[in-house]
């Protein structure tokens, strides 16, 4: 992975990722440990960890050791312990299904009036 694709997935992934984890956060820990820019160093040291992981290791291992991290870096930053970072990450993604779907379905609504 060269440089210029992993900053373009740093930028793509904070812009997308992070508000969702936040509201994740605040919605389990509260406002006071779940700060917008914590999710910002979460999201970009995940990338890059991931980066790093994925450049000597893939596969399964890989991603039970990306897994593994980005709960460690939840925990850290938000200040939880292990099950509430899991319940974090899984809200984050039932957050971000949901915003997909709507979306998805907005998308189709507009193309639909274009025909």
């Amino acid at each position: 992975m060269d440089l210029m694709s992993l900053l373009i997935q740093i930028v793509v992934n904070v812009i997308v990722l992070a508000p969702i984890l936040w509201l994740s956060g605040r919605v389990l820990v509260g406002k006071d440990k779940a700060k917008f820019t914590d999710a910002v160093w979460i999201v970009v040291l995940g990338v890059i960890l991931g980066a790093i992981v994925n450049f000597f290791i893939s596969g399964l291992i890989a991603a039970v050791i990306m897994f593994i991290v980005w709960l460690a870096l939840i925990k850290h930053f938000f200040d939880c312990g292990w099950l509430k970072a899991f319940i974090i990450a899984v809200l984050a993604v039932i957050i971000f299904i949901i915003i997909v779907a709507i979306l998805a379905i907005i998308g189709i609504g507009i193309l639909a009036l274009e025909f």
